[in-house]
């Protein structure tokens, strides 16, 4: 039965998206996928390869980005964050989170099908569903994806529910450019059995430092949410999917987190993070 549904998916993209050539105009949606029905660690070995290197082990002071100023272009400025924003991404294993999480009771029942019969079984893209999942809050893993030059390409950033140990999210963290875009954007690979979720975030600096992650409504090839799936020929469609994260500072010192998620205009859920340094 999950083969079938997998497979369905699959084929839904393939025809409602669009063609799409990873080695050529499209390759800004080139991303790392799962050889797999269960997303586990085999993707980072591959992905590693693909550039010419090999994947190091969970780094205890990694970040997913090697820095901040990759992303400097017009309109953002790595040097206007406050110092806890900009270690928090340049050194996020160093990082301990505590989450708390509340669905819209329009989208929870939509939430808990789609989680019950892809996300928690293929171990991937599951967001918690009740407070008490993450009650304990959440553990991370970062394992820097390095070329045959030693240089930072990506990043893993594995998270897994503390109080069960089920997994949640593995994704790919880098910088990338879209085309025409005057500077980078945040981009995320969730990998997939033959395929992929990616989210192009396009980064901002408020007034106090604090950064402010979006990916907009917007036609394709700008920032926001993809699925790409691959087969003899790869095919990508635009998701109605909306994410805004607000990383600040309190008067108190504590850094914190706002994500909204959005389906088309209507939110759907809603995570807070206090984020606390503890090496």
């Amino acid at each position: 039965m999950s083969h079938v549904l997998d497979l369905a998916s699959r084929k839904l993209w393939h025809l409602t998206g669009r063609e799409v050539d990873l080695d050529g105009p499209e390759r800004w949606l080139d991303a790392p996928v799962s050889r797999s029905p269960r997303v586990d660690d085999e993707w980072l070995a591959a992905e590693a390869a693909r550039h010419g290197g090999l994947p190091g082990g969970a780094d205890p002071d990694a970040g997913l980005l090697p820095s901040m100023a990759v992303l400097d272009g017009p309109g953002f400025d790595a040097r206007r964050l406050r110092a806890e924003v900009r270690d928090f991404y340049e050194h996020t294993a160093a990082w301990r989170m505590e989450v708390w999480t509340g669905w819209s009771p329009l989208f929870w029942p939509a939430g808990e099908l789609v989680s019950r019969l892809w996300f928690r079984r293929v171990e991937q893209l599951a967001l918690p569903m009740r407070p008490l999942d993450v009650a304990r809050g959440m553990d991370s893993r970062v394992t820097p994806i390095r070329d045959g030059q030693g240089r930072q390409v990506a990043a893993a950033w594995t998270r897994t529910l503390r109080a069960s140990g089920r997994p949640v999210f593995s994704g790919a963290y880098s910088a990338r450019a879209l085309p025409g875009a005057d500077r980078p954007s945040v981009h995320v690979a969730f990998p997939l059995e033959s395929g992929n979720v990616q989210v192009f975030l396009r980064p901002s600096v408020t007034s106090d430092g604090g950064l402010v992650l979006q990916s907009p409504a917007g036609r394709f090839g700008r920032d926001g949410a993809y699925v790409v799936v691959q087969d003899r020929r790869s095919h990508a469609a635009r998701l109605p999917l909306h994410e805004t994260f607000h990383l600040y500072v309190e008067p108190d010192g504590v850094l914190r987190t706002d994500h909204e998620l959005r389906v088309w205009g209507a939110s759907a859920v809603r995570l807070h993070y206090r984020l606390e340094r503890v090496r």
